[in-house]
């Protein structure tokens, strides 16, 4: 607090200390506990935190909260999932079966949808799917903001394992509905696709980032016993949309559009979620009860295969 009136030796804010030093901007005595060093001189603290509050926040060209440091989410999500794929390999089979996406589940055990993102079949589908994230994650959460980032890779995580439990219930048989799935994959491609509409959109060349997402399809669709190809093509196709609605939201009013299209995409997946979910329920009394289709399989049994994706 300011105490005018002072003798000048003493600190405008520590009536009870001496100060001989003024500051640059104000030109008030200072006490050391209140000065700051400048290019010249030093500023007392009343000044720099006046100077700080008038100065405009610093954005990126997506109208984004320009974050400091490291890109924390990315390495947070890094974190977690090899966290858990290492756990997986100390615990028995059966436990690391649970937290698998299994499309004959997804009523009665939804969390399978989140846990199924963070773990991997072994350490090679794990620092793959790493490597790509921390590439895709040091460029994208810097330039779209944090919560956009956040919200983009887990609405692509989610899309996949929803475009599984379509897939399986427009076109599987008991084999889609039983198998279970792990794996970022497809919150990776869903990464690929928006950093294709933000790089174009910053003017730059895309052809890198297509020549990577172009290998990992034909890779895809050359394993896809091994390899979930609808996780991966519903996470891309939630990027894709998401990463445009991000990318040419006007710059104006980014924030707004992009909360709008954050939103729309999480309650699209939720809705075909819901929608799907509950299709295993009918496939299950359909079959009746001569073991034909689901009928007998118990939730908590682990299945014979197991999918990446």
């Amino acid at each position: 607090m300011t105490n005018p009136g002072l003798p000048e030796s003493y600190c405008f804010n520590h009536p009870e200390r001496a100060a001989f030093v003024r500051c640059q901007r104000c030109d008030r005595p200072t006490c050391p506990s209140c000065q700051v060093p400048a290019a010249v001189g030093v500023q007392c603290v009343d000044c720099v935190e006046a100077d700080r509050a008038s100065r405009r926040r610093i954005r990126s060209v997506f109208g984004a909260d320009a974050p400091n440091g490291p890109p924390w989410v990315t390495i947070g999500l890094i974190a977690a999932c090899v966290a858990v794929t290492v756990a997986g390999m100390f615990v028995p089979d059966s436990a690391a079966w649970e937290i698998g996406f299994v499309p004959a589940f997804a009523k009665s055990e939804p969390w399978r949808l989140v846990t199924s993102m963070f773990d991997h079949l072994g350490l090679w589908h794990l620092g793959v799917n790493m490597l790509c994230l921390w590439m895709l994650g040091s460029f994208l959460e810097p330039t779209l903001g944090r919560w956009r980032f956040t919200a983009l890779y887990a609405i692509s995580g989610l899309a996949g394992g929803v475009a599984i439990l379509a897939w399986a219930s427009f076109a599987g048989g008991a084999a889609a509905w039983l198998r279970p799935t792990v794996g970022a994959s497809g919150a990776v491609f869903g990464l690929f696709g928006a950093a294709v509409w933000v790089t174009r959109r910053l003017g730059g060349n895309a052809a890198g980032i297509v020549g990577v997402l172009v290998v990992n399809i034909v890779f895809t669709l050359a394993n896809t016993a091994q390899v979930s190809w609808q996780g991966h093509f519903g996470g891309l196709a939630m990027g894709l949309a998401l990463g445009a609605a991000y990318a040419y939201a006007p710059l104006a009013k980014s924030g707004r559009y992009s909360l709008i299209a954050a939103v729309s995409a999480g309650v699209l997946v939720v809705g075909l979620f819901l929608l799907f979910a509950d299709a295993p329920a009918a496939w299950v009394f359909a079959s009746g009860p001569d073991g034909m289709g689901l009928a007998g399989f118990q939730v908590g049994e682990a299945p014979s295969e197991l999918t990446s994706v």
